[in-house]
């Protein structure tokens, strides 16, 4: 099975805990996509809901499909946000932000009663950290809060390049208009310690590392959908 198939055997299965007049976080990724998508067809059969994209791409494709929008200012708190990510350990802790959008992504996610985690069975691993963080960070003072970051990740043992993301020849630049640092610092063992680490430094806006958030993880394989479910995400 391919991996465009898994990704929307992930997104029917998340369809399923989404109840008519829910207000949703709506995430940002190939994977979220192919749940709006799945999502559009419902609301276009009669399902009432209204959602609170994470990106200014997945804010398009729901005007494109007809799902209707709303802001964080108009509705502040949500039932439910359903969103991919690029790594997951067994405590439903994630890697995000491949995407760029991981500081909206945070807050919606944190505005959310509960998070359910979409994602192929690759993406499932013993230790985050394989995949590069992705930190957003200032324009302003760019190369002090990198060297901040390495010094901070240093105490913590960690090493690896820290790296401007790059679209062609231009730097990444953000929804909120930011800069992202992707750091390759490989397997994390303290993740709390480098979320707190990274918070300390008034250059970062935000980073990856997605902790005591998600509830739920759908994930897709060939041999069918697996949920696993974490008492540390928000109920």
């Amino acid at each position: 099975m391919d991996a465009k198939s898994l990704k929307i055997k992930a997104a029917a299965e998340a369809l399923t805990y989404v109840r008519d007049g829910m207000r949703l976080g709506i995430g940002t990724g190939s994977t979220a996509e192919e749940f709006v998508r799945l999502l559009a067809v419902k609301v276009a059969s009669g399902m009432k809901i209204i959602g609170v994209p994470t990106s200014e791409r997945t804010a398009g494709l729901c005007r494109e499909l007809g799902v209707q929008l709303t802001t964080l200012e108009e509705t502040p708190q949500l039932d439910l946000t359903i969103d991919g990510a690029d790594e997951i350990d067994p405590d439903l802790s994630l890697i995000k932000g491949g995407g760029g959008a991981l500081l909206r992504e945070k807050i919606v996610a944190a505005a959310s009663s509960r998070m359910i985690v979409i994602a192929d069975e690759s993406k499932l691993v013993g230790a985050l950290g394989a995949f590069a963080l992705p930190i957003e960070v200032n324009r302003f003072g760019l190369a002090a809060t990198r060297f901040a970051i390495e010094r901070a990740a240093g105490d913590l043992e960690l090493a690896g390049p820290v790296t401007l993301r790059m679209t062609s020849k231009e730097p990444f630049v953000t929804d909120g208009g930011h800069l992202i640092l992707d750091a390759s610092f490989g397997r994390i063992p303290d993740t709390r310690a480098l979320s707190n680490a990274l918070h300390a430094i008034p250059g970062v806006v935000e980073h990856g590392l997605f902790l005591g958030l998600a509830r739920v993880a759908i994930l897709a394989g060939a041999d069918g959908i697996r949920t696993l479910t974490s008492a540390l995400g928000k109920v």
